[in-house]
């Protein structure tokens, strides 16, 4: 009797919800427990960064401890070539706060799962990754590619702690390199900025260039409040005054009042400069 070829077939990927393919992981050939991950194409329109692609990302959830960067890079090879691979201990943002540190300056990671942004070099690689049969395990250590564990792991890592005098000086002077350039940088941002401030306050508006076919602007918001203030005082000058009859006379009368006001004021400064002028010897 012939064998059936169901038994031979291979599953379809897993799919479940909220869009996560089940990727399972074995770490050696011989082992019979399975780890499982779950991978999704990576969509966040608020990430605007050429550093993860929307159609060539795959964002990974569940990425066990003893998988580093460079042996997820291999797990996913097989589907197409990698560009980079990030591992994070939550998902978020690319954009990193503050200057890039070396490894050696950075503080321990969290002894746990991971989840993953791999970027592919061509969109192809995430459908094959999706699409993946599920009772197909990837192989975490082989022959050609072994991952150390336990003790073994641990004297490695004592290991690669030791770091060379020489190459840890051309970090260091690196990194300090950077930070002077960084500071000249800000120093000459903060020159313009005090310049422009004290050319508003002196009542010149910036004016810059924009695109083709729009018109010029002020530079800043201080300047665009500068320029309303004065199109209001143009309104009210060209507003319609003493419009009423009764409104006129009682400006005529304001005005008659206020110059009584004023010839009295003149007459009792008068009186006085006279008085201060009489001649008293004694």
């Amino acid at each position: 009797m012939a064998p059936s070829k169901k038994k031979h077939a291979k599953s379809p990927a897993c799919i479940i919800p909220g869009g996560f393919a089940v990727l399972p992981l074995q770490f050696s050939s011989d082992s019979t427990a399975r780890h499982s991950l779950y991978v999704k194409e990576h969509k966040v329109r608020a990430e605007t960064s050429s550093h993860r692609p929307l159609d060539r990302t795959l964002f990974v959830l569940n990425i066990p401890p003893y998988c580093s960067e460079e042996v997820v890079k291999e797990l996913f090879s097989r589907f197409g070539r990698v560009d980079s691979v990030e591992l994070r201990d939550h998902p978020g943002s690319s954009q990193e706060s503050g200057p890039k540190l070396s490894e050696f300056f950075r503080l321990p990671g969290k002894k746990g799962f991971h989840v993953g942004y791999i970027v592919f070099k061509k969109a192809s690689s995430l459908t094959a990754v999706k699409s993946h049969p599920h009772d197909v395990p990837l192989v975490v250590c082989t022959e050609q590619r072994p991952v150390k564990t336990g003790v073994q792991k641990w004297i490695h890592q004592y290991t690669e702690s030791f770091i060379h005098p020489e190459k840890l000086q051309q970090i260091v002077d690196s990194f300090m390199e950077n930070y002077d350039k960084r500071k000249e940088q800000e120093a000459e941002r903060q020159k313009k900025e005090a310049k422009q401030q004290q050319e508003e306050e002196e009542g010149w508006v910036k004016v810059t260039r924009g695109h083709k076919g729009t018109k010029a602007r002020p530079h800043s918001e201080a300047a665009n409040q500068k320029t309303l203030k004065k199109e209001m005082k143009k309104k009210k000058r060209k507003e319609l005054m003493n419009f009423y009859t009764w409104q006129h006379r009682n400006t005529q009368k304001e005005h008659i009042a206020e110059l009584r006001k004023k010839f009295e004021e003149d007459k009792q400064r008068i009186a006085l400069l006279r008085a201060q002028r009489k001649f008293k010897p004694y």
